[in-house]
């Protein structure tokens, strides 16, 4: 009886030692078949053991959650690079915006004069005659690529409910289309489509003056009666609003009276924030009475408006960029926080498998030596 009683407690200790990081960890020591045990041969040689750390023989469970939670910090690491690359781009779509602006403020102060000067003569421009609607072009503006929240979808759904909407009025309707993921959606369903251009991410006045000019054409030429103009005012890092405007024909009131707004990222504590400023409409430029022009007012008029209309597509284009790198920023910083917290839990989930694991090695060894007594 004391025989068996040693050998229990000889088996236990031995058990005990084979959590190592050896190889051969988790064994014992048993005499083969046939052969007496030499119960001095298990504590021989013991000096080895004392050196090596403890180590927990895990399951496939918990090595695959272990392995997951790999996976998810790294596609953590790839969202906050993709946010930060989108502020970036933020900041040189902010600039593009303020470049811009001293010619926007020319154009409209000299719009502004030769409109005074002209009183009633500049509604015989056909730029600025109102036509009775039968028919408008909507140009609407999207993205090219996704992984931007909702940006692309609440712009698609506006567009459709704006062209049923002047559908149930009678009033026919197609499509100028800026962005490829309008482009995709609405010829997958067969929608009267004009003409289709790709966004980018840095819209210059070649673009602009390309859609321009195609949205002049159209209404010159009496195959319109009005364009509509649907994009993406930005409003701030977390919001957006889809907006719808009336491109032409154009309002002279509004051409010298509208003011203007610029937005500046900036960074504060860490963290990104967007200064908005209004813009004074700029002064009409006084021409003198007894001033000569070398042409007609109205065919500078005529002139500048082309320029005006380039002006206002090129700035919507760069404030729907705005959007929707906005958009992007917050999708991937919200995409970062949940794979910090799936992560976090994974965590919890990983450490409870391996002290389940532990527990079950106890168990076992214990159930062994009652086993033996």
């Amino acid at each position: 009886m004391g025989r068996m009683r040693f050998f229990c407690v000889a088996a236990a200790l031995a058990t005990a030692t084979a959590f190592t990081t050896s190889p051969a960890a988790f064994t014992t020591v048993s005499p083969s078949v046939g052969e007496r045990a030499s119960f001095n041969n298990v504590f021989a040689d013991n000096s080895a053991h004392r050196t090596r750390k403890a180590t927990i023989v895990m399951d496939g469970k918990a090595n695959a959650i272990r392995d997951r939670i790999t996976s998810v910090k790294n596609t953590k690491k790839i969202t906050m690079a993709m946010k930060l690359v989108a502020a970036a781009k933020v900041r040189r779509a902010q600039d593009a915006v303020l470049a811009t602006r001293p010619f926007s403020e020319t154009l409209q102060s000299v719009f502004g004069g030769l409109i005074e000067r002209m009183g009633g003569e500049a509604a015989e421009l056909p730029l600025l005659t109102q036509r009775d609607v039968k028919k408008v072009t909507i140009c609407v503006i999207t993205g090219d690529r996704g992984l931007c929240g909702g940006y692309n979808s609440f712009m698609i759904k506006k567009a459709e409910a704006r062209f049923k909407e002047l559908k149930a009025a009678g009033v026919d309707a197609d499509m100028v289309l800026i962005g490829k993921k309008g482009i995709t959606y609405f010829t997958r369903r067969n929608y009267p489509i004009r003409k289709t251009f790709e966004t980018g991410q840095n819209p210059d006045s070649k673009q602009a003056l390309a859609i321009s000019e195609e949205l002049l054409n159209t209404f010159l030429s009496g195959e319109t009666d009005a364009v509509e103009l649907l994009y993406t005012k930005f409003v701030s890092l977390i919001a957006s609003t889809p907006s719808i405007r009336t491109l032409v024909p154009f309002s002279a009131s509004e051409i010298s009276q509208k003011g203007d707004e610029v937005f500046q990222l900036t960074s504060q504590d860490g963290d990104f924030e967007v200064e908005r400023k209004e813009l004074e409409v700029a002064e009409p430029q006084e021409f003198p009475n007894d001033m000569i022009f070398e042409q007609d007012p109205l065919q500078i008029v005529n002139s500048i408006l082309p320029l005006y209309l380039n002006g206002q597509i090129l700035r919507t284009l760069q404030e729907s960029v705005a959007s929707e790198l906005a958009a992007r920023m917050q999708s991937m910083q919200s995409a970062s926080d949940n794979a910090g917290a799936l992560a976090k839990d994974l965590s919890m989930q990983y450490n409870r498998a391996r002290q389940a694991a532990v527990t079950q090695e106890i168990l076992e060894i214990v159930a062994g030596a009652q086993a033996l007594e």
